[in-house]
Order: C-alpha cells, then sequence, then structure tokens
C-alpha cells in the first residue's frame, strides 16, 4: 500500500458536488492504420485488459483511515470489472466537433466513483463530420482522478498506453496478480501513530530550512520579498513596487464559485507559428504560451465588457524536477501566480513582460525549492493547507494556464494512429477557467476546460485564441523586420517595453598626441588643443 502525500490528499479533499478533481485526455484516432482497417470494441476492452496488468494505477482504490485520523492509502485491488471502466458511446447524427465537445463536456461533468480505481474510459464512435478527420475515426476519453496522477505522469502513462508502429508488442500473458490485502482497522491505526511522530520531525526540519531560505532570500532579492511571501503573492521579483501584480480577486466573471456543469472546446496551433516567433524574438514556448493565453482572454472579456482596468493574474503548476521529486507521490509539481499583463494591448511589449515576470517567478520558485508546496501540505492539515491554497494562490488569479511538453512522433493504440490529443483540465472556484496545452507531432492542442454560467460560448474564446496568436505572429514578423532595417544604422537595444529603439552613437575617443620627432632648426610643431581633436564619424 502506498499513502496519499499531502499534496495528493488536497486534491482529494477538494473534491465536493460541484467542484470535480478529475483531469481528463481525449485523443481521436484513425482506424485505417490498424489490421484489418478498423477497430472493435471487443479489441478496445481487450487492450484494457492488458494494460491493467501492466500500470498499476488502473488497479489502485482509495481506503479511508477510521474517523478520518490520517490521510488515505492506495491499494492494489485485484478484482477490476473492466466492462465497467471501459465504456462505448456515439455521437448522435450529424457527429460533428461541436457534438463532440458537448459530450466530453457531459462527461467531463461528472464525478469518478472514489469506492472504486479512479479512472474511466469511454469510446465515442461516429465522428462523421469532423474537418480534417477522417470518417470511421472513433475518440477515446480517459478520465482520472488528479490524486492518484499529475500533468507530466499522464504524459507518461500517454506513452505506456500507446506503441510507436501500428504492430503494437504483444503484452506478456500472465495468471499471476499481484494485489495488497485489505487492511484492518488496526493496522491503519498503527500506520497512523507511526506517521504522526514523522510528520512532527518533518514540520521541525521544513521550519529551519524554510527559515533560511528566507534570509537568503532577503539578501538577493532585497527586504521587499519577505513581505510578499508572508502574503503568500508570488509577485514579480525585481520590478518597481508600482508594477508589482496586482491581485486579481472578483475583478472578472472567472473568479467565483464554478458550477457542476463544465464547458469544453479546442483548436491546434502548429509548431512553426510558435518557432516563427522564438525565431523573431528570443523566448520560450511556454512564454508564448502565456502571452498568447493573456490576449485570448483581453479578448474575450473586452468583447464582452468585462475587462478590468488592471493586468490579471493566472496560476501555473510547475513540475519538480531532480531530487526534488518525492517518489511517493502522484502530484509533483507546485503553484505560483504569474501575471498575464491583460491591460496590454501590444503582442511584443506582452510578451517581454510575460517573459520577465515568469522568468522571475520561476526564480523564486528555484530558490524556495518547488516541493516547498508539497512538503507544506504533508506536514499541515488539510483543510488548512486547502484554505492556504485559496487564500494565496487562488484568489491571485483568475485562470490555470498550463503546458505540457508531449511526443513528436505519431503514436497508436490498438493499431490505430492518433490524430490529435487534447488535455482537458479543472476549473477551480476563484478561477473559473483551464487553458491547458500539450504538444504532439507538430501541433500544440490546446484545450479549454471551464464552468458553463461562466463562459457559455467556449467556441468564441478559441477564435479569441487564434486570433491573439495571429497578431502575435504578425508583430513579431514586423519586429524582426523592423529590427533588421535598424540595424545597418545603429545597434538595436530592446527597451523594458520591448519596443526597439536606436543606440545611442559611441562617441570617438580623442588620439592620443604624436610622438615628438627630432627636428632641426625649425619652428616647434603647434599642437591642437584638447577640444580641437577631431572625432572619428
Amino acid at each position: 500500500m502506498q499513502q496519499l502525500s499531502g499534496l495528493d490528499n488536497v486534491f482529494l479533499n477538494m473534491e465536493d458536488s460541484r467542484l470535480h478533481m478529475h483531469v481528463a485526455s481525449l485523443g481521436i484516432y484513425d482506424p485505417s492504420s490498424a489490421p484489418g482497417g478498423h477497430v472493435r470494441f471487443k479489441t478496445v476492452l481487450d487492450f484494457f485488459s492488458a494494460k491493467i496488468n501492466e500500470i498499476p494505477f488502473f488497479r489502485r482504490r482509495l481506503v479511508g483511515m477510521p474517523f478520518g485520523l490520517d490521510r488515505p492509502y492506495f491499494m492494489d485491488d485485484p478484482n477490476i470489472d473492466v466492462e465497467y471502466h471501459v465504456r462505448h458511446i456515439a455521437l448522435p447524427d450529424p457527429g460533428d466537433w461541436r457534438q463532440l465537445m458537448i459530450q466530453v463536456a457531459r462527461l467531463h461533468s461528472r464525478p469518478l466513483d472514489l469506492t472504486r480505481p479512479l479512472w474511466e474510459a469511454y469510446v465515442i464512435g461516429r465522428l462523421d463530420n469532423i474537418e480534417g478527420i477522417p470518417k470511421g475515426s472513433f475518440a477515446l476519453y480517459i478520465k482520472l482522478h488528479h490524486c492518484a496522477i499529475d500533468g507530466q505522469a499522464g504524459a507518461q502513462m500517454m506513452g505506456m498506453l500507446h506503441s510507436l508502429t501500428p504492430e503494437s508488442e504483444a503484452s506478456p500473458k500472465t495468471n499471476v496478480i499481484y494485489a495488497d490485502h485489505e487492511p484492518s482497522p488496526w493496522e491503519l491505526g498503527a500506520r497512523s501513530f507511526a506517521n504522526r511522530g514523522r510528520q512532527v520531525l518533518d514540520a521541525s526540519r521544513l521550519a529551519l530550512q524554510l527559515g533560511k531560505k528566507t534570509v537568503d532570500m532577503g539578501a538577493k532579492y532585497g527586504p521587499g520579498i519577505l513581505s510578499d511571501l508572508r502574503s503568500g503573492v508570488r509577485e514579480s521579483v525585481g520590478l518597481k513596487r508600482k508594477e508589482k501584480v496586482a491581485r486579481s480577486a472578483h475583478q472578472t466573471r472567472f473568479d467565483g464559485k464554478v458550477s457542476p456543469h463544465r464547458v469544453v472546446d479546442a483548436l491546434g496551433v502548429s509548431i512553426e507559428d510558435c518557432n516563427s516567433i522564438r525565431g523573431n524574438i528570443k523566448c520560450t514556448i511556454n512564454d508564448i504560451f502565456l502571452t498568447v493565453s493573456g490576449g485570448a482572454l483581453r479578448k474575450y472579456l473586452k468583447a464582452h465588457h468585462d475587462l478590468p482596468g488592471k493586468g490579471l493574474n493566472a496560476m501555473m503548476p510547475l513540475a519538480a524536477t531532480g531530487d526534488q521529486i518525492n517518489q511517493n507521490s502522484a502530484n509533483n509539481v507546485s503553484m505560483t501566480v504569474v501575471p498575464m499583463y491583460t491591460d496590454i494591448a501590444d503582442p511584443i511589449e506582452r510578451l517581454v513582460e510575460v517573459k520577465k515576470s515568469a522568468g522571475k517567478s520561476k526564480e523564486v520558485q528555484d530558490d524556495l525549492g518547488r516541493d516547498l508546496v508539497a512538503r507544506l501540505m504533508d506536514v499541515l492539515p488539510s483543510r488548512l493547507t486547502i484554505k492556504g491554497l485559496e487564500s494565496a494562490i487562488l484568489k491571485n488569479s483568475s485562470c490555470t494556464v498550463s503546458n505540457v511538453r508531449g511526443p513528436d512522433v505519431p503514436l497508436y493504440i490498438a493499431g490505430a494512429q492518433m490524430e490529435m490529443f487534447l488535455p482537458v483540465s479543472i476549473p477551480f472556484d476563484g478561477a473559473g477557467l483551464n487553458i491547458t496545452g500539450f504538444s504532439y507531432h507538430g501541433t500544440l492542442w490546446v484545450c479549454i476546460a471551464a464552468c458553463r454560467e461562466m463562459m457559455p460560448d467556449p467556441g468564441f474564446f478559441t477564435e479569441c485564441f487564434r486570433e491573439a496568436l495571429d497578431d502575435l505572429v504578425a508583430a513579431s514578423e514586423e519586429y524582426a523586420s523592423r529590427s533588421k532595417v535598424e540595424t545597418h544604422s545603429a545597434p538595436i537595444v530592446t527597451n523594458i517595453s520591448g519596443r526597439a529603439k536606436k543606440a545611442p552613437a559611441k562617441k570617438a575617443k580623442p588620439k592620443p598626441p604624436a610622438a615628438k620627432k627630432a627636428v632641426r632648426k625649425k619652428a616647434p610643431v603647434k599642437r591642437a588643443a584638447p577640444g580641437k581633436t577631431r572625432s572619428k564619424k
């Protein structure tokens, strides 16, 4: 058995009748590459039956502690009903994109059964009128509880589910399945007693380490960082006080409590467009994604007459790396608040500010340790950490923005080639819009998940996203062209606003006086005064 980490348990305890804490993926597959040119539902069932023995996540279910004395455990269940977890549905006529998104939103609005292994899969057929998708294709929607998996682990599981060729390798057949025995209340009580003692020691060590890190950061960034850390707000460290990120609580339609109903929509963005921007302006894919998300949010809210004067913030997950990864936790992420600069209309200026602020936020997180949030949640009560998450992160955010790098090669499941892959994530109270990107085979797939009462028109938001990307591509090309022209006359320096300006011409240094030569019976050489010395042009 494996106990849930503090962060895993927070995601579990945030579940209620409105807020369902599962993440999901939607893949669309072309069966023409499969043996015989088609994939039967029984083939998919057999496929998942084999994978249950290979991927432990599919066998795990929760075991709660008596009276909630401690965090629950995951145990391997030997009795998995594959036909309960894998289901088959079909779209009604005409089977177009809008109906697929409506169906996915309905599935995403339903909670998982927490008494069973925390996953469900739906094979969706009759996708006959989706542009760019071959007829006869099918979709596979898989949802998994966030307490059992994070974005990076989801990408790894995606690799385990798929193969690199249509001829998938045969799964090893075995009649032996290793599972945990059902623990008794006495055994769980003994584990709880031992865990409490360990948490006291961990809390003491963490307090000492956090105190030292805070002092070090105060010396590095100045005393202003200490007040920022105490307030729990990750503001743009290093900027002037007037430029710090404004709190965005209750400024837009996305800042209230979410309803149980969801909307979903998505679009594909060419990686070539992102590389074009990077070729014109030095930045990362993540900088571009955050900048375009801010531009899309600006366009959407402005069209609805709901754009505040101050810039809005986004909650951004950060993956733990290296020795900060907890092998006993399903979630190895930290969270930070980053500004989206929705108050800046110019896309280049917004990109420059986003790049600077995101870099500073990550620098602060690295100095503190990206595992700090997870370690705090390991030693603090779950309800207290949820309140802290709401007040320090969600209260200061209007949406969640996340971007995960996926495989660059085509993948197959049961012989069918995956045409697109969409990550469907969670809208939170206070951040009722989630924008998640996942790159696959030359395309960055962007999925929007939101509360239906907050965003009744998700298709319009995807249009805003595409327009914001087009604006940034055009602006970056213009910026690069202007820079090339101005380079011929003077070096180009980028100021803080991102606009190009001519560097001041360097003053030529006066030539040193010429060495004296021996002169016979000639008048002394007259030297020019220092102020009269001519400079090279």
